[in-house]
């Protein structure tokens, strides 16, 4: 069972509330886990920035609820119903839908917002989508990152050999391997197949090394066991139990199997990996624009 989307938490929501109790936000959460019948494994389901669906879908669910004026929140934390929400559950409706709310000039007020949002807007965004704005969010994120990654895959893929030793250096020393460009520049030699192979400082210092080597594949291109072997022994040619190895393809089941067998300390990095260090170390990329997602600082609105 798939955790119900947030508008099916609406009606939920409104009738824990019904008793006219105050209801804190977290035993709500609970409440309407148990209405909906979710399992541990459903509630422990989580959004990439890390927080619970459940509980995502159940804030939205009283957000929106709020905004038709159906409830409030009397104080920090609490919920309850309102005179509006009870006349509403009055007339035993089977479910609450984001349409229902519309008759309500607070929510109306809500969906257009204060920027003057057009109501042809607001109805692709919400009335349309069965996801909160947070999941939205998220989603968009996640799918910018993915052809963000694509797109990076690409570019390397059409950049020469030699400016992708260099690409791996600006990473490795991004990354806080390395010590300076310089340093470990003129660690890497090229072998001429379109790959690099060098040792670079694990640190500044130099108190260790690691045995680095890179094949520039294509994405469909797969790294087997062999070639992993084969880097092993280089180990063991150089006297070093450290090694990374850094592809743009993908390694087999029989390669990373090995590389985790063996009493070397081996790190492979594919295509996606690579990418994925590219963007968190700004390497190769470069922010055109910051969003900042607020919420309330409880700790300030805390009375002595």
């Amino acid at each position: 069972m798939a955790i119900p989307k947030f508008h099916k938490f609406l009606l939920p929501v409104l009738k824990i509330l019904s008793d006219g109790r105050e209801r804190h936000i977290h035993e709500i959460y609970d409440l309407a886990a148990k209405r909906m019948g979710l399992t541990k494994e459903e509630l422990e389901i989580r959004l990439p920035s890390g927080q619970k669906v459940h509980n995502n879908r159940v804030g939205w669910a009283r957000t929106y609820l709020k905004k038709a004026g159906l409830v409030s929140t009397p104080r920090r934390g609490y919920v309850a119903i309102t005179a509006e929400g009870k006349e509403l559950l009055q007339s035993n409706p089977v479910a609450i839908t984001l349409k229902d709310l519309e008759k309500y000039p607070g929510f109306s007020e809500f969906q257009t917002g204060n920027a003057g949002r057009s109501k042809k807007h607001t109805e692709e965004v919400e009335l349309q989508t069965d996801s909160t704005p947070s999941e939205r969010f998220e989603s968009a994120y996640v799918e910018l990152q993915e052809d963000l990654k694509d797109e990076l895959l690409g570019t390397i893929m059409q950049c020469s050999w030699q400016f992708f030793e260099g690409l791996v250096v600006d990473l490795l020393i991004n990354l806080g391997y390395g010590g300076s460009r310089k340093e470990a520049g003129k660690a890497f030699s090229t072998s001429g197949d379109e790959g690099i192979d060098g040792v670079i400082k694990e640190d500044k210092l130099g108190l260790d090394l690691i045995y680095v080597q890179a094949k520039r594949w294509k994405k469909e291109s797969c790294v087997g066991r062999p070639e992993i072997q084969k880097f092993a022994g280089a180990l063991q040619g150089k006297k070093t139990q450290k090694g990374v190895f850094i592809t743009t393809s993908y390694f087999s089941e029989d390669a990373v199997s090995f590389a985790k067998d063996i009493e070397s300390k081996i790190i492979l990095i594919d295509g996606s990996d690579l990418t994925d260090y590219m963007i968190d170390s700004n390497t190769g990329v470069t922010t055109t624009k910051k969003y900042e997602l607020k919420r309330i600082d409880s700790d300030y609105f805390e009375e002595a």
